[in-house]
């Protein structure tokens, strides 16, 4: 969670790079349906814009990227597609890892993977843990993540801390419930882009997106490029991040 002490790191300029970049990758189902293809060979065509994201973020110096691979209302997607989904997601995970080992990169999944088919939950953790100690980037997998899901368990952890007498109610404030969601330990986004053209966040890290600078593209994600990725980049380079304080502050002219 950004606070005050944070918030001289985000000047504007042409140098600037988000230290958190979250993403909603939409339209994988359009992309196959556009082909004529079942919509399942939009997932695996986007695995590629994943990857090519992932080393963008390496390249220029991203320290989080935060993934939105599975929400908790896509439950309600037809069951063959749900289970391709959880399969490419087990597949995926298989045959990434070493390349994350190989690269630095800390894997990390957040939602409620218990919803999850024990073999997936079991890959999950495998990976987590073989992962751990990287340093380079954080890449987080949101799966069957919700944010309005995410806030009320940070608030059932802290009704359980004052409960258990670890805390007391006036002790509760901003940054108490930031530490007990899914993202505790991380700054919150600087950088928020969903590709396929709708203009929502659709209940995704809502509590950390307070002041993210929001980015919206129609194109798909599996042609989400490299230099897709530039432009939201650029566009996040434009922009003056104040914070609540007016331009001028920023500036040093008041």
């Amino acid at each position: 969670m950004a606070d005050d002490a944070d918030i001289g790191d985000y000047p504007a300029g042409p140098e600037v790079v988000p230290k958190h970049v979250a993403i909603i990758m939409d339209g994988n189902g359009r992309w196959a349906e556009s082909r004529g293809q079942p919509r399942h060979a939009g997932h695996k065509a986007g695995v590629n814009s994943v990857r090519s994201t992932i080393e963008e973020c390496v390249r220029h110096g991203v320290n989080v990227l935060t993934l939105f691979a599975f929400s908790s209302e896509n439950w309600r997607r037809p069951k063959t597609e749900v289970s391709l989904l959880m399969e490419l997601f087990l597949t995926a995970l298989q045959r990434e890892v070493k390349r994350m080992q190989s690269n630095d990169i800390q894997l990390r999944v957040i939602g409620d993977t218990t919803a999850f088919p024990e073999k997936l939950q079991a890959r999950i953790r495998a990976s987590e843990e073989a992962t751990r100690n990287n340093r380079r980037l954080i890449l987080q997998i949101a799966a069957n993540y919700g944010g309005r899901w995410d806030v009320t368990q940070a608030a059932r952890r802290l009704a359980e801390a004052v409960r258990d007498g670890d805390m007391e109610p006036s002790q509760i404030d901003e940054r108490s419930l930031a530490m007990a969601t899914a993202l505790g330990d991380l700054p919150d986004p600087d950088l928020f882009i969903r590709t396929g053209g709708d203009l929502r966040i659709s209940n995704f890290l809502l509590w950390h997106c307070a002041y993210t600078e929001l980015y919206f593209t129609p194109t798909l994600w599996p042609d989400f490029d490299t230099d897709e990725f530039a432009k939201a980049l650029t566009a996040f380079r434009s922009r003056q991040r104040r914070f609540g304080r007016t331009g001028a502050q920023l500036e040093g002219r008041h």
